[in-house]
């Protein structure tokens, strides 16, 4: 008996390692396949230098000897840079009635920045305002690299704005503490991480608390006026986070984003009447922002942001042109490095601002060309060496364009050397001359964004192989999984091991050969040595005389919808629109849910040819429900996916789309009685979630029990309730709370998260020590030894964890679920009967949900509520509908079939959009960090990149924890009530028998018990199925995006969802993983509890 139920633990955790060796391969693949397509490109650490010219030939007149000179006489000493983070050009635009891509109406943050404008009007020479272009990704810590070191950050390093690291590159601040310029810096603590050390002063604050409008800018306001009457500097940097932080929390359009924006005008206007004559004020955005406040992709708002110049000595010798010029962003750096007398930062791309470098209204035009020329010069001879000394490293530059840009740029050099040995003879060139560095210049940006973009297609190549060969295993296995006299033990492990043995040759291989280990390779490696021999032997033992048709189950509309759904992950415009097209497709699939129904003979009676549910074994049977009952469940399934579309999130590419109010936070209305209202609505939502839970668990019996988790679901949850209810109460209404009655709030605010996400842990821990929540009775007949029992609610108190009872035992314990079984025993016959034991499995699973829905949304704003209680009924009316057709007479094989499948991974996806979520980078809700920690994290960044993980990942997770329910609900809806016992011949009957006892409960879930070891393989092909679907969406999202690596919108569009789907495929793996081992936990325990039963029976 030892060896049996050893092999059968044995057998348990085989499904587990199965479906965690299929998951390694698909991470291989994804892994292998994102170092193709998302690489970094090379940092060059070379540095410039006064003492090494960018080029042969002379410096422009008057480098030399000059005080501050390097490449150029300096024109300035000190320099006020003021970045305003997110500050949009239409934020520091002059006002006008309304602004492209904005809605009608008044806009509260136009005409804010009046100071601007005065100046541009009253001082035309001193000032300019231009529309600063950003290159995207639009993340701070991406900009701040391109404003100080003039290159591009690459697509991969968006992922880095949770953690920054030092830049290594040549930069600005790197220029000015080798010269010897005192830098004194406050505001956003990314420039500490950035650069360590470089600041002579320096006041640092914390920057993620993205809903603090004013800490970070108050603290810049006690320094920096100060500082500026002071003589302790030469470089003043002051980053400003209330607008950014205020688009995030509100929003542009709300009123506080014009106070911010007002306050921002008065800071400007008082460093304006401090300036000096040596000093120039730059005032930046760094980007934009979107119309609801998020920045990171790059929609024409986001790339779009404000930089102003001005200097109480003339700086242009023009009028400003009545539309603002359009400058790219890293041409900053080249312009302030000149202007300070700096080398230009090696790797810089940008083109110098040349009107600067004109003199006032009072220059020469002829001199003030040769200046503008000679800027220019200096500016193609420094891009000219890093284009050099970075084709050498890489030798991935287009070599043809390079050429013709190094002929160009010759060209250009020789024009300029015959025009400082005869300047005054040479007018009529300086016009061509400039033409052809700015052509250069440009050029050279173009030739470098392009190449940045580079892949490795074997990479990518090999990756996406991965995904099929995995995807194609998964298809293979789960038809297997179910056959006759299938065991996977020994098909895992021969893989496992040839994957470990090619791991080890090829690192001992690269030992050798004194090669650099790639672990990324190396685990593609054993990934592909373990799954090709996996699928050679399923090959072979299918053997080639017979058809694949078997094999490739999928219905043909069901396979017709999966095709439908995957060819739209090559379309720019289906991806875009996705959040519209998944609920079509959801509704859909319902309809031929039904349809199936009506063939069946389910819905509407009878057929006489009717299509097994459950396989060719199963018994087809009479309908257990009227066809009305399909039919609510249908219609009540397509109206809650109709509601749920009523959440949604607009993506940046539609304009004429307006996004969901509702997905809004309270705190950034404006009526307090609406907000009421909405507060009270969200409140019920939960409410009702709780009811309808506990509805559910007492229907089936779950709630009589005294054990812990069924206590802690009767009061532990209304607590949960309560304090969700509390905290989004104190968000809603902390910035009116009273000013005494701040720090409580403060603290509550941190609490009672925290709290909740306790009592769920708790929860869970509970729950997975007492996995049975049904009750336990006992009684005794009056003349002879009668027992009635009743499962216990909680996993035994031995630690043997028993998988399964011998099946003889089972299969008593069957019989006397069905008749009596007459006993061989001197004391007579007994009689054993088991109440709410057919709803274990379940009963767990949806308490596991419950628990985990309550902490995820807290996560989110509270008018999500409303979505996760439709997210519940939707999931409940599915899993009905699903089991509306299903017999469940069946011993064997159990399966779920491909509809089912399918339908949950169409409903997770809707739930990902109807809780205001995008593929996109811009649409990540920041906020998510700070629920339970309003005043930040300090220096972790993997804490606050969780939160905001699971906030978008939340609808993958719950619905891949719940993944087995698919296969439990048919079970738990086989009958709504006891059913009529057998009539027994009269000799056998016991005539003292009460009437009560005459009638048996239903088997429901205890059918699974019946049959070990297919309950075991339809959780392996439940698993499989689930993977196979969600691998054919990455393997699409892979193809997608290697194939049109070169389209317009692949950054904007198909990189950033292959993302999506990688990270989610990830989340979702782990959490089917967890679903299906507490499904065995569950088991054990039963399993545990049946042995303890028997050895009493015995004594």
């Amino acid at each position: 008996m030892n060896i049996f139920l050893f092999s059968t633990r044995m057998q348990k955790g085989s499904v587990l390692l199965f479906l965690a060796w299929v998951c390694f391969l698909f991470y291989a693949g994804i892994t292998l396949f994102t170092s193709g397509f998302l690489l970094t490109r090379l940092e060059l650490t070379n540095q410039s230098s006064c003492q090494e010219p960018p080029g042969p030939g002379s410096l422009p007149w008057g480098s030399q000897g000059e005080p501050g000179a390097c490449w150029m006489p300096s024109r300035f000493s000190r320099v006020v840079l003021v970045l305003i983070d997110a500050l949009r050009f239409d934020f520091a635009q002059p006002q006008r009635s309304q602004v492209p891509g904005e809605p009608p109406g008044s806009v509260p943050f136009l005409g804010k920045l009046g100071s601007l404008k005065r100046i541009l009007e009253l001082q035309p020479h001193h000032a300019r305002l231009y529309r600063s272009q950003v290159d995207p990704p639009t993340t701070t810590m991406q900009r701040l690299k391109a404003l100080t070191t003039g290159s591009l950050p690459t697509f991969i390093d968006a992922g880095s704005n949770f953690a920054s690291h030092a830049i290594v590159e040549d930069n600005l601040i790197k220029q000015l503490n080798s010269a010897g310029r005192r830098i004194v810096f406050m505001g956003d603590d990314t420039w500490k991480d950035l650069f360590p050390g470089a600041f002579s002063q320096a006041f640092f604050f914390s920057s993620f608390n993205v809903r603090d409008l004013h800490t970070v800018d108050s603290g810049i306001l006690e320094h920096l006026h100060p500082i500026m009457d002071s003589s302790t500097w030469d470089v003043l940097i002051a980053h400003f986070l209330g607008v950014d932080h205020c688009g995030h929390k509100h929003g542009p359009h709300h009123p506080e984003m014009a106070k911010k924006l007002s306050q921002m005008d008065q800071v400007i206007q008082g460093l304006i009447e401090r300036l000096e004559n040596d000093t120039l004020l730059v005032v930046a955005g760094d980007h934009g922002m979107t119309m609801n406040g998020d920045h990171g992709g790059d929609s024409e708002l986001e790339v779009s942001a404000a930089l102003f110049l001005y200097s109480p000595t003339a700086l242009f010798p023009s009028v400003p042109p009545e539309e603002p010029e359009v400058i790219p962003q890293v041409s900053l750096v080249p312009t302030l490095a000149l202007l300070l007398g700096l080398p230009i930062p090696f790797g810089n791309i940008g083109e110098v601002m040349a009107e600067l470098f004109s003199g006032d209204s009072d220059s020469h035009p002829h001199s003030s060309a040769l200046a503008q020329v000679s800027a220019l010069h200096i500016n193609a001879q420094q891009v000219s060496r890093f284009l050099h000394t970075y084709s050498a490293a890489t030798q991935d530059l287009q070599v043809k364009e390079l050429q013709r840009l190094q002929e160009l740029f010759s060209k250009a050099s020789a024009s300029y050397q015959q025009l400082l040995q005869n300047p005054q003879e040479a007018e009529a060139m300086l016009s061509t001359l400039s033409a052809d560095l700015r052509n250069f210049l440009r050029g050279a940006r173009a030739i470098c964004i392009e190449s940045w973009a580079r892949f490795s297609l074997v990479r990518m190549a090999g990756g996406a192989a991965l995904l099929a060969a995995a995807c194609l295993l998964c298809l293979l296995a789960s038809q297997l999984a179910v056959s006759p006299g299938f065991f996977f033990r020994p098909l895992l492990l021969i893989p496992v091991v040839w994957g470990l043995s090619w791991a080890l040759l090829y690192a001992g291989l690269l030992v050798t050969t004194g090669s650099k280990l790639d672990s990324v390779v190396l685990g593609a490696v054993a990934a592909a040595g373990s799954v090709l021999p996996f699928l050679w032997k399923v090959w072979a033992s299918w053997g080639s005389q017979r058809t694949l048709a078997p094999l490739l189950p999928v219905p043909r509309p069901v396979l017709l919808l999966l095709l439908i759904r995957l060819a739209t992950f090559f379309s720019d415009s289906f991806v875009v629109a996705e959040a519209r097209a998944t609920p079509f497709l959801l509704s859909s699939l319902v309809l031929f849910l039904v349809a199936q129904l009506h063939w069946e003979g389910q819905l509407l009676p009878p057929k006489l040819l009717t299509v097994s549910r459950l396989g060719p074994s199963a018994p087809t049977g009479p309908p257990r429900h009227s066809g009305t009952y399909a039919l609510r469940l249908g219609i009540g399934l397509l109206l809650c996916t109709r509601l749920a579309g009523l959440f949604h999130r607009c993506p940046e590419e539609t304009p004429a789309c307006h996004s969901s109010p509702w997905l809004s936070p309270l705190a950034s209305m404006v009526g307090g009685r609406a907000k009421n209202l909405w507060y009270g609505a969200c409140v019920a939502a939960l409410v009702a979630l709780l009811v309808v839970v506990r509805l559910w668990l007492r229907r089936y019996g779950n709630l009589k029990s005294p054990e812990p988790p069924v206590l802690f679901v009767r009061w532990g949850l209304p607590l949960m309730v309560l304090g969700t209810a509390a905290h989004w109460a104190l968000a809603s209404g902390a910035e009116e709370a009273p000013p005494r009655l701040r720090a409580l709030v403060s603290g509550a605010s941190a609490v009672l998260p925290r709290a909740v996400a306790g009592l769920a842990a708790s929860g869970l821990v509970l729950l997975l020590w007492r996995p049975v929540t049904v009750l336990v009775k006992a009684g005794a007949a009056a003349s002879r030894t009668r027992t009635i029992l009743t499962p216990f609610s909680g996993p035994p108190t031995s630690q043997a964890d028993l998988d399964y009872v011998v099946p003889q035992i089972y299969r008593h314990m069957q019989e006397e679920f069905q008749g009596r079984l007459e006993s061989s025993k001197a004391q007579g016959p007994v009689t054993v009967a088991a109440y709410q034991l057919g709803s274990v499995y379940s009963a767990a699973m949806v308490t596991a949900l419950v628990l985990l829905a309550f902490p995820l949304l807290l996560l989110h704003v509270e008018r999500v509520s409303l979505v996760f209680l439709l997210l519940f009924l939707q999931s409940f009316l599915l899993l009905h509908l699903l089991a509306a057709g299903t017999p469940v007479a069946t011993p064997g094989p159990f399966t779920v079939l491909w509809p089912a499948v399918s339908a949950w991974t169409l409903l997770a996806t809707q739930t990902f959009y109807s809780t205001g979520h995008q593929p996109v980078f811009s649409a990540i809700h920041w906020h998510a960090a700070f629920v339970g920690f309003p005043e930040g994290h300090g220096s972790r960044t993997w804490l606050p990149a969780l939160l905001v993980g699971a906030n978008t990942f939340a609808s993958h997770l719950l619905f891949a924890v719940g993944c087995p329910l698919l296969l439990l609900w048919p079970f738990l809806c086989e009958s709504q009530g006891p059913r009529k016992r057998q009539q027994l011949p009269e000799s056998e009957t016991d005539p003292r028998v009460r009437p009560e006892e005459e009638s048996e409960e239903p088997l429901m879930e205890m059918r699974l018990r019946g049959a070990p070891h297919h309950f075991h393989a339809a959780l392996l092909q439940l698993g499989l199925k689930y993977l196979f679907v969600l691998g054919l969406q990455i393997l699409a999202c892979a193809l997608a995006a290697s194939i049109l690596r070169r389209h317009l919108m692949v950054w904007k569009v198909f990189a950033p969802r292959f993302i999506f789907e990688a990270i989610g495929f990830f989340v979702s793996s782990v959490g089917l993983l967890l679903g299906i081992a507490l499904v065995m936990r569950v088991d054990g325990a039963v399993s545990s509890w049946f042995r303890k039963l028997v050895l009493a029976q015995q004594r």
